[in-house]
């Protein structure tokens, strides 16, 4: 069987479905609405009244199209079997079913299964019609008995009977049969499979030598994707690892040294790791990674010097390790004496129409009215998969005729002229989006999604909403990896930069936006106005004529050393040698960032009226003016690590929305006037130890967001429960606080609050009942504290998702805990007093992450934990005492990780966990008493690690867990 099922997925099929059905009892009604739903998801249906030509004998026609079909959806009815044509069908299904693999689900309308199975009721009248065919009854007999047997709907008794939603689960799973979940494999990277295939041929894992794949094809491709795939697939089976996106660009912004950094904090996994330089980058990478195996991509790398600083020698790292590059241009791969290279292809024609209809229509194929259309596109794309889903996103949901001039247009193009295919979806822009799509592609790519969104803001832009726009258009992405951060391809970085510069390419002074260090000086050592800069991206690496700054007029947009290297103390002294007398800074600036800001001050001719955005971190500013001036429309400001900053005075900014002042360690004073804090949502003042006094924050009346971490608090202040905060505030943060040893039971008033983190407040032994009131709160931290009881009416916090327990003193966990719909992470680690959980733990039906490393003491897992639909990873790492699991394990149907190192006292894995069909990772290390695995742990096909060292199994694994392709096993 397995065999056959494997033909049925290799062969060409003309049909991804098959439909058969009596037309008298359902072609206008159910069917009608089946074939529509499979239709709208892509999937390809033979349908009688659809397909059949006429002229042709239409037995024959039906034979031939059931045997090319990959599925067959049989909908039984009441008069299903009075049809001789349909009984026929179904004996050709089954046929189909049992030699080739093709997979058959029964749906049951309006008819009982047992009625099908057994032939009676309406089915053996249906029946009676043909007792003059002896020959061909007792066959169909056997066959309706076949086909009731297989896994399939009955309609009157799923869902409740609305059809609606039976048809839904019935597309649900046949997408499923038809393309397998892959995790690897995103449904929308078309083509990807097969080239993993071939990558993986050249990869070899398991192989002990050291590999150096290069990846290598034009821009726009698919190259970063392709590795990326890769990448997520085997990390598994590397110690450590590390994906190094836009090498050439992140080099010539940030040096070697800190892609070097990024790869041995990666590998290490220790955020501490600093490079100076690349020749101590090198030094450390060959004496620290050669004892790991690890898996290392360095994307769209374009010279040779860059390899040989990220991964010059073999010998660099431990045997079986893999190297993967991307790049446009082999020669770069010339370094390496032994090497694979793979080239990747332009998508073929069934592969870019698949791409491309996924994007214009939402499915696998054109929408017949759009099809020679469709067809055209893809023609002028030539293959390139950037292109295709640019215009899929943009001819999405047009008329006809728009596609016929959009269409008209791509024939003027020349198919090298890439930027211009990709300027079709610019110019459909609104001005605002044209504006935000620039300012991206000249400065904002890799910025944080929130930095991004203020500076956008404060030149008068909505980015909240203009950014998912032109994502949907395809024109750049988030990267929610880690973090949020904006992303746009190569192409349409050169696109954007090619719009700015085109009219006027030899003219910098005429730019609307300038990045590149040698116009930036020319522009500002001219003596003239300049009208046309509205941004400029600057780096500082030695002297220039600071004061052109005050001749552009437009300029909204000043960025200085952003993400950039520290500038030299002698550096910053020359900068600011011309001419201190004139303003470096126009009064038509809204947004200024200036790293290491050298200056005491700001220019005294600086008026700052259009000024909404403030942010110099790391700057030498004692103070904002010397004088005073009020800066009515500064709602963001960021002076986090000045180093001189003593005192502020808030009145000179009334309408301050955000004070950024995390680690000003000389800050002893905020000048706070009536009024002046009334704006404000935001305020950070972590490790500002050196401050008197913060009783000025009950003053703040929209206050949301407040972070007092590390401030050595002697008690919780009080005043933040006060009257003016205790409806607005959403986020409080008093972590590090180790001397505060209660709560005030007023905590109950902050009725908004939405995260409370008061861990490593090593000092606290409890939390008031009163918190219990708190309706809106999802995260609660109190790790790291001496709390020993929690309120029994913890339950009464129905929008919890985050609770962080882990290294407390808790004994007992309240079992009203297991009224919490919403809870996602539970983090219990550490907690050496707990002996238990609740026992209607299973109860957390919304459970993705449970922690329960190293409670020593915990003897008893509840059999309700069963019942985590959810769950994902489950850690019982170090549970000494732990003896048993629960035998129904294998009903965590969602669980991937399962951590039981050192559960000493363990004697079995219960059989059902051969259930767990997701699960990637089991790690067994420690488990002393444990001396078998169940026999058929081969079912777990999605399995990649199984570590069984330190353990009693002293015999061969089952043999069944051979047959899983792909796994690790460490023993």
């Amino acid at each position: 069987m397995a065999s056959s099922s494997s033909h049925a997925h290799n062969k060409n099929y003309v049909y991804d479905v098959f439909l058969s059905f009596c037309g008298e009892d359902t072609r206008k009604t159910f069917v009608d609405h089946l074939y529509d739903a499979l239709d709208r998801h892509g999937i390809c249906t033979f349908k009688d009244d659809q397909k059949l030509q006429k002229g042709k004998e239409i037995n024959d026609e039906l034979l031939q199209s059931i045997q090319d079909s990959r599925c067959y959806i049989i909908v039984f009815s009441k008069r299903y079997a009075s049809s001789s044509w349909c009984l026929n069908e179904l004996l050709k299904i089954m046929e189909c079913h049992k030699t080739n693999g093709q997979t058959a689900f029964p749906v049951f309308y309006d008819v009982d299964p047992s009625d099908v199975r057994k032939q009676t009721g309406s089915v053996g009248e249906a029946l009676i019609v043909h007792k003059n065919k002896s020959e061909e009854i007792g066959k169909w007999r056997e066959a309706l008995k076949a086909a009731t047997n297989l896994s399939g709907w009955d309609v009157r008794k799923t869902a409740n009977g609305h059809e609606a939603q039976v048809i839904k689960l019935i597309v649900e799973k046949v997408s499923l049969e038809l393309w397998p979940t892959n995790s690897y494999v995103d449904e929308n990277l078309v083509g990807m499979e097969q080239r993993m295939q071939d990558l993986d041929r050249r990869l070899e894992i398991g192989l002990s030598d050291i590999r150096m794949i290069g990846i290598k094809g034009m821009g726009g491709i698919g190259k970063t994707t392709l590795a990326r795939a890769i990448f997520d697939k085997i990390s598994i089976n590397f110690e450590g690892k590390s994906f190094v996106e836009n090498v050439r660009e992140k080099t010539s912004k940030f040096g070697l040294e800190k892609l070097q950094e990024q790869v041995l904090r990666d590998v290490l996994k220790d955020k501490c790791i600093s490079v100076q330089n690349v020749h101590e980058g090198k030094n450390l990478m060959r004496k620290r990674l050669c004892g790991t195996k690890v898996l290392v991509a360095l994307d769209d790398v374009d010279h040779e010097g860059q390899l040989e600083e990220l991964a010059g020698d073999p010998n660099w790292f431990k045997p079986g390790s893999r190297i993967i590059i991307t790049t446009r241009d082999e020669h770069v791969l010339n370094i390496y004496t032994e090497k694979w290279i793979y080239d990747v292809n332009l998508l073929s024609t069934k592969e870019a129409i698949r791409l491309f209809s996924r994007h214009a229509f939402g499915k696998n194929i054109p929408t017949q009215e759009y099809e020679s259309q469709s067809h055209e596109v893809v023609r002028y794309a030539a293959g390139l998969p950037l292109t295709i889903k640019v215009l899929g996103s943009f001819l999405r949901g047009k008329k006809k005729s728009e596609w016929s001039d959009a269409l008209a247009r791509l024939e003027k193009i020349p198919l090298k002229k890439t930027l211009e295919i990709l300027k079709v979806s610019y110019e459909s822009l609104e001005d605002d989006y044209k504006n935000i799509f620039l300012d991206v592609a000249c400065f904002l790519k890799d910025w944080e999604e929130d930095d991004a969104i203020r500076m956008l803001e404060s030149c008068g832009f909505h980015p909240r909403n203009d950014l998912r726009v032109l994502e949907k258009k395809s024109l750049l992405t988030l990267n929610k990896s880690s973090g949020s951060f904006i992303q746009m391809h190569d192409h349409l970085i050169e696109l954007g930069k090619d719009i700015v510069r085109r009219e006027h390419p030899d003219e910098p002074n005429k730019h609307s936006r300038l990045w590149i260090q040698e116009e930036i000086e020319h522009v500002l050592a001219g003596n003239s106005d300049n009208e046309a800069a509205k941004c400029i991206d600057l780096n500082i690496t030695r002297g220039i004529y600071l004061k052109g700054f005050g001749n552009m007029k437009k300029l909204r947009c000043l960025i200085v050393n952003h993400g950039k290297h520290k500038v030299s103390h002698d550096l910053v002294n020359h900068l600011w040698k011309h001419d201190k007398g004139r303003s470096y800074f126009p009064n038509s600036l809204q947004y200024l960032y200036w790293y290491e800001y050298p200056n005491r001050c700001l220019p005294k001719t600086f008026e700052a009226n259009n000024l909404v955005a403030l942010e110099m971190p790391w700057s030498n500013i004692k103070q904002l003016w010397k004088g005073e001036k009020v800066m009515k429309k500064l709602k963001f400001l960021n002076l986090s690590y000045a180093k001189e900053l003593r005192s502020l005075d808030l009145g000179l900014t009334p309408n301050l929305e955000r004070l950024h002042l995390k680690c000003c360690y000389k800050l002893v004073a905020l000048d706070v006037h009536d009024g002046c804090l009334k704006s404000l949502v935001y305020l950070n003042l972590t490790e500002c130890k050196g401050l008197e006094s913060i009783s000025f924050i009950k003053q703040m009346e929209s206050l949301e967001v407040l972070h007092l971490c590390h401030l050595d608090l002697k008690e919780f202040p009080d005043y933040i429960v006060t009257r003016h905060t205790r409806n607005t505030l959403l986020e409080l943060n008093l972590s590090h606080n180790e001397d505060i040893k209660e709560v005030p039971s007023s905590i109950g008033n902050l009725h908004q609050l939405v995260s409370l983190n008061l861990g490593w407040c090593s000092k606290l032994r409890s939390v008031p009942g009163s918190i219990c009131r708190l309706q809106h709160l999802t995260t609660l931290h109190l790790g790291f504290t001496a709390i020993e009881e929690l309120p029994e009416d913890l339950g009464q916090l129905e929008c919890l998702e985050y609770l962080y327990l882990s290294s407390t003193k808790v004994k007992h966990i309240p079992s009203s805990i297991c009224m919490l719909k919403h809870l996602k992470t539970l983090i219990l680690g550490v907690c050496d007093d707990l002996e238990k959980l609740p026992e209607d733990v299973g109860q957390l039906e919304s459970l993705e992450i449970l922690n329960l490393t190293f409670c020593h003491n915990l003897r008893k897992i509840p059999n309700s934990i069963c019942k985590l639909k959810c769950l994902r990873e489950l850690d019982l790492f170090g549970c000494w005492e732990l003896k048993k699991l629960p035998d129904e394990l294998g009903n965590l149907k969602c669980l991937q990780f399962l951590d039981l190192k050192h559960c000493r006292k363990l004697r079995e894995i219960p059989n059902s966990i051969c259930k767990l069909k997701c699960l990637k990772e089991l790690n067994l290390f420690g488990c002393w008493w444990l001396e078998k695995l169940p026999d058929e742990l081969g079912n777990l096909k999605c399995l990649q690690f199984l570590d069984v060292r330190e353990t009693g199994i002293s015999k061969l694994l089952p043999q069944s867990i051979y047959s899983v392709k792909g796994l690790e096993i460490l023993n």
